[in-house]
């Protein structure tokens, strides 16, 4: 069977600036946890309906993301205890294309997430005059109280559906890092479906329903989290937990 780059390659290409019409800054999200291994034979499925991002001749992009929180991770745990309208807030740098945002995720209670942000000449290590303006104009949260907590690095797959307005990312490599700890969780894939609205027609969740990979969301943050910080409070996120840990022992 040819390999992830491989069939990767076959797939009509499409740039950032043609992606503009699906940009989803305001958007539902479906995700899904599964192992590497199933990546070919996906993406041969997929091709005939995506279209894959290409960057300076590369698919496989580079993510490299610095999450801020305060300093008992009150972000974290309002996530966990199931809170509505919440705020994640994070500096990132797409390494291929060389560009650098801050950036404000919105959870609303309808289940939508909605993205700010604003572009920087590079990652944003800790919080500054002018980001404070903008974390005040957008969110609830004083900026303030917020540090940078830990790093989550990992390479991105991103499709873009050919006929409808649905963006779905790949992510592979994932990688948390903190000032006293690195864990890289190999083998895993997170996937995530990007939609303007809810239970819409997606051939990536038919694919995923196929393949009998079912949905399981969890942050890429709170995972960082729970990862790096072994006595957090992590109960909610048990079940997924189990999930994973039994995905990532499967041969």
């Amino acid at each position: 069977m040819k390999n992830t780059e491989e069939i990767l390659s076959t797939f009509d290409p499409i740039s950032l600036k043609q992606m503009d019409g699906v940009a989803l800054q305001d958007r539902f999200d479906t995700k899904f946890m599964f192992r590497d291994n199933l990546l070919p034979q996906l993406l041969e499925e997929m091709k005939a309906n995506y279209f894959a991002l290409e960057i300076k001749e590369k698919r496989f992009n580079t993510y490299e993301t610095l999450y801020f929180d305060t300093s008992k991770f009150d972000l974290y745990m309002r996530h966990h205890n199931g809170r509505i309208n919440r705020y994640k807030f994070r500096s990132r740098r797409y390494v291929e294309s060389d560009l650098s945002f801050f950036e404000i995720k919105f959870k609303n209670n309808k289940g939508k997430t909605v993205k700010e942000r604003i572009k920087r000449p590079g990652i944003v290590e800790e919080i500054n005059d002018g980001m404070r303006e903008f974390i005040k104009s957008i969110s609830t949260v004083d900026p303030d109280t917020l540090f940078p907590k830990l790093w989550v690095n990992y390479r991105r797959m991103t499709f873009v559906n050919k006929f409808t307005a649905e963006r779905v990312t790949i992510d592979t490599q994932l990688n948390f890092v903190d000032t006293s700890n690195n864990v890289l969780y190999e083998g895993l894939v997170i996937a995530e479906v990007k939609q303007g609205g809810a239970n819409e027609k997606s051939v990536f969740i038919s694919l995923m329903r196929k393949f009998s990979v079912h949905e399981k969301s969890i942050s890429k943050y709170c995972l960082g989290v729970i990862s790096l910080n072994k006595g957090i409070k992590k109960n909610n996120f048990k079940p997924t937990l189990l999930y994973l840990n039994k995905l990532l022992k499967a041969s």
